[in-house]
C-alpha cells in the first residue's frame, strides 16, 4: 500500500476512535462509502482492494459466525475492537456511524443534492408546515455539497430507513443505516462538519419531524407476518443467542437489545429471554443490566 494510502487510512481511524469516544459505534469504510471488510460468507474471488466487486448470494448472518464482514453490525464503540476492523481493512479511507443504537439513538437526515430536487428548501416547507425548527446540532457537509443533520432519537422508536419518502432529495436514516462519518475520505472528496457544529451533541429529534418519519404504531399484541427465510422458530431463537454470544466488548448491550426486539417481533420473546440473558451474562453483562436491556426491547416492540 502507497504511503499516502496508509496515512488516510491512520487519518479516518484517528476520526473513528474519536467518535467512539462520543459513544457512537462506528466501522471502517471503503472510498465508495461502503464498509469496508467483505462478507466472510462471501463466496466470490477475493479482491482487497475493491472488496465488494461482484457479489454472490450469502447466506443470512447479522455476525452471529462471530467474524468480521457484516456492515453495520460489526459497529463498536470498544477502542481495540475498532483498531482490530481498521488492520483487517488497511485499504479503509472513512467510517461509518450506525444509527439508531445507544446512547444517542442517533437520526441521519440526508439532505441530498444528486438527485436536483432542493432539498434543504423542501425540508424548510416541511417544517413550517409542521411547525417545528431544527435545533443546533452536529451537521456534516459531503463532498456532492449535501449535508448531513444528526438527531437524536427516544429509546422506545426505532426509526426505519427511507429514501424521498419525506420529500424528493431528503433521506433518512435509522436503525440498520450508517452515516458517513466527518474526516472520512471518498472517491469523490472529504466529508467535513459545518463550523462550529463539530463538538455538538445530536440534538433531539423535534416531536413533529419524529411523527412523520416514525412507523405507524402496530396494533397491540398483534405479531407481523414472519419473514421469508427467516427459518422456523427454534432455527431462529438459537442464530439470536449466537449473535449475543458473539458480541464483542462495546457491542454487547446493543447487540442483545437487537436480538430480544427480532425476538420479541416474531413471537419468541418469553420463551428466548432467559437464553438471551444468558447468552448476555456470558459475554459480560450483569444480570440486571440484561434484564433492563431486554425490558426495553419488550416496551419498544409493544410486548412489555
Amino acid at each position: 500500500m502507497a504511503t499516502t494510502d496508509r496515512h488516510v487510512t491512520t487519518l479516518a481511524l484517528a476520526h473513528a476512535l474519536s467518535a467512539a469516544e462520543r459513544g457512537l459505534a462506528v466501522i471502517p469504510l471503503s472510498r465508495q462509502k461502503l464498509p469496508a471488510l467483505r462478507s466472510p460468507h462471501h463466496t466470490g474471488t477475493p479482491d482487497p482492494q475493491a472488496p465488494h466487486d461482484t457479489p454472490r448470494p450469502a447466506p443470512p448472518c447479522h455476525g452471529e459466525c462471530g467474524r468480521p464482514g457484516h456492515g453495520v453490525y460489526d459497529a463498536s464503540t470498544d477502542p481495540r475492537r475498532i483498531r482490530e476492523l481498521f488492520a483487517a481493512a488497511p485499504w479503509a479511507t472513512g467510517y461509518g456511524i450506525a444509527c439508531g443504537l445507544p446512547p444517542h439513538h442517533l437520526i441521519g437526515v440526508d439532505l441530498d443534492t444528486k438527485s436536483g430536487a432542493d432539498a434543504s428548501a423542501a425540508l424548510r416547507e416541511l417544517a413550517l408546515r409542521h411547525l417545528f425548527t431544527i435545533p443546533e446540532t452536529v451537521v456534516v457537509t459531503t463532498p456532492s455539497g449535501g449535508r448531513h443533520i444528526w438527531l437524536s432519537g427516544p429509546p422506545d422508536t426505532v426509526i426505519p430507513n427511507s429514501a424521498g419518502r419525506l420529500a424528493p432529495g431528503i433521506d433518512i436514516r435509522g436503525a440498520g443505516g450508517y452515516l458517513v462519518g466527518p474526516g472520512s475520505r471518498t472517491e469523490h472528496g472529504v466529508y467535513g462538519t459545518v463550523p462550529g457544529t463539530a463538538q455538538l451533541p445530536p440534538a433531539p429529534c423535534p416531536p413533529a419531524l419524529l411523527r412523520l418519519i416514525a412507523p405507524p404504531p402496530r396494533p397491540p399484541h398483534a405479531a407481523p407476518p414472519r419473514r421469508a427465510g427467516s427459518g422456523p422458530p427454534a432455527q431462529q431463537g438459537h442464530g439470536l443467542v449466537q449473535f449475543v454470544l458473539a458480541a464483542h466488548e462495546g457491542q454487547r448491550n446493543t447487540r442483545l437489545f437487537w436480538a430480544a426486539c427480532r425476538a420479541y417481533e416474531n413471537g419468541l420473546g418469553e420463551s428466548l429471554a432467559p437464553h438471551l440473558t444468558d447468552a448476555a451474562v456470558r459475554v459480560g453483562l450483569t444480570h440486571r443490566e440484561a434484564h433492563s436491556t431486554i425490558a426495553s426491547a419488550a416496551r419498544l416492540t409493544g410486548q412489555g
